[in-house]
């Protein structure tokens, strides 16, 4: 089954061709999103990539013989690319590529985001507001019970919520969303072909009507352990806040909190007592202020200013009355997230680095954005 979704129009326009080189592309051994990345820049596109002649490869930086010779020789890759593609088309399976105009704009400025996300129902990742609630796969009933209060609390903002499909909180989390009605998106560390765990199959069905499921791997590729800290990125850079609400000292959701902290995302956790083993990287993240203490939804909602959607709606409104046309531009740009950094503003708005500076200073002078650590900017409201 197929569901229409304005946000694969890129997709559906593709020729077949296309879509063979952007699969066969991201299947090249050695190459991986930062290297990917720099072919296409050095070549100006994935076509030229292929078509490029060996020795002009490895003049590329981070291309040396072995790559070279890989890229060189594609006509495996080519036939895995077509197998793909035949069981996308067959599995009701898209994706949106890096240069593809909506790919999740949270994501594309990351320097290792993935080249290419594959999808499954109807998944929006331009959503207003994203949670990633992650945690154990053994949480207590406490756990448990402070993840569905999250959501219940949280269900009047409007968001999306993110997780891991794993055991424990991630699938906790996702359960208690499809009760309230809130659309909900599982990152896989598995292909299509490989939902992990094959328990929570049953959840994932029902997913796919508001939310769906979503990887960067193929459809035959199985849960290796190597994938999930892959998956874990997109967890963490597909949010606007990452709650962690138990887990140990070590592991994946310490290891997700890490790369949240890393992308400038909002990180937050519920602490616990000194004497749960389960609670001890929650207390860990806040005491080294690597995450805000929050206990409630309601904290939630207060750490990131969404109690007040109305006004904040009136409020934007009565600024556009108030700005020129191009600071109407900027600002719809950093409203599209919660913050943004100026380089992104400048590639997005083709604004030269003057203009930018005068704009931003302008809006900021007016109450409409704030500066941030790293060049960054936030709407106010």
């Amino acid at each position: 089954m197929v569901f229409e979704n304005s946000l694969f129009s890129d997709y559906q326009m593709k020729t077949r061709k296309t879509k063979l080189e952007e699969i066969a592309f991201t299947m090249i051994p050695l190459v991986g999103p930062i290297l990917g990345r720099q072919l296409i820049s050095y070549c100006g596109s994935i076509e030229a990539v292929f078509t490029e002649s060996k020795r002009h490869l490895k003049t590329i930086p981070g291309i040396g013989e072995e790559i070279a010779s890989q890229i060189s020789n594609t006509g495996h890759v080519f036939d895995a690319a077509e197998a793909e593609l035949v069981r996308m088309e067959k599995e009701g399976i898209q994706y949106l590529f890096y240069l593809d105009k909506n790919y999740p704009a949270r994501l594309y400025h990351l320097p290792d985001a993935p080249l290419l996300l594959y999808t499954k129902g109807n998944v929006n990742l331009h959503m207003e507001r994203c949670v990633a609630i992650i945690g154990t796969r053994k949480p207590t009933a406490y756990g448990k019970s402070v993840t569905e209060e999250m959501i219940e609390t949280l269900s009047s903002c409007d968001f999306t919520m993110v997780s891991g499909l794993a055991y424990g909180i991630d699938i906790t989390a996702h359960k208690s969303c499809l009760h309230h009605g809130i659309p909900t998106i599982g990152v896989m560390g598995s292909g299509m072909g490989n939902i992990y765990p094959d328990s929570h199959l049953p959840a994932v069905e029902k997913m796919m009507e508001k939310g769906g499921i979503i990887t960067e791997f193929t459809y035959d590729t199985g849960p290796d352990a190597v994938n999930f800290p892959m998956r874990n990125r997109i967890v963490a850079g597909l949010c606007d806040v990452l709650l962690v609400v138990e887990s140990g000292i070590k592991g994946g959701s310490m290891i997700t909190a890490t790369l949240a902290n890393d992308y400038n995302k909002d990180v937050a956790a519920v602490p616990g007592r000194k004497t749960d083993k389960s609670s001890a990287g929650c207390n860990h993240l806040i005491r080294n202020q690597q995450a805000h203490l929050v206990e409630t939804g309601e904290d939630l909602i207060d750490l990131m200013s969404w109690n007040k959607k109305t006004k904040q709606q009136n409020f934007q409104t009565d600024l556009f009355t108030e700005m020129t046309q191009e600071e109407q531009k900027i600002y719809s740009l950093i409203v599209e997230e919660r913050e943004k950094d100026i380089d992104t503003l400048a590639y997005q708005s083709k604004s030269t680095p003057g203009e930018l500076a005068a704009i931003l200073l302008s809006l900021e002078f007016k109450g409409a954005i704030k500066s941030l650590p790293g060049k960054k900017f936030m709407a106010i409201g």
